[in-house]
């Protein structure tokens, strides 16, 4: 799980996006308001606050840098670039992979000694 945070004002705005089930959620203040599922390097969330004002969240991956960057636009102005480094995202595959390893080798035992 991939996740950005940016406090705004009053306002915290988190994304997460998992690496291996393509579900990215955008969070503000805690609560879930944009979901959506991709496979792509780009995605783009609006987000409507309550004062009226309108942002947009994109979760892009450049190709040449393996950088994920969040970007998030104030109606169409950049307010901020968050980015993270392929490292991060290398670290939760090989967590859930060790997992899904012992879990494998658990049931194997299992079903080899009953």
């Amino acid at each position: 799980m991939i996740k950005f945070s940016y406090l705004l004002n009053q306002d915290n705005f988190e994304l997460q996006a998992s690496n291996w089930c393509g579900l990215e959620k955008v969070l503000l203040n805690g609560k879930v308001v944009s979901q959506k599922f991709n496979f792509g390097i780009l995605s783009s969330h609006d987000i409507l606050l309550k004062n009226g004002k309108k942002y947009n969240l994109e979760l892009l991956v450049d190709p040449q840098t393996d950088l994920l960057t969040c970007r998030i636009y104030n109606q169409q102005n950049l307010v901020t670039v968050l980015k993270q480094g392929k490292n991060q995202l290398q670290k939760s595959q090989r967590l859930i992979e060790a997992g899904l390893v012992c879990m494998l080798f658990s049931l194997l035992t299992f079903y080899m000694v009953f």
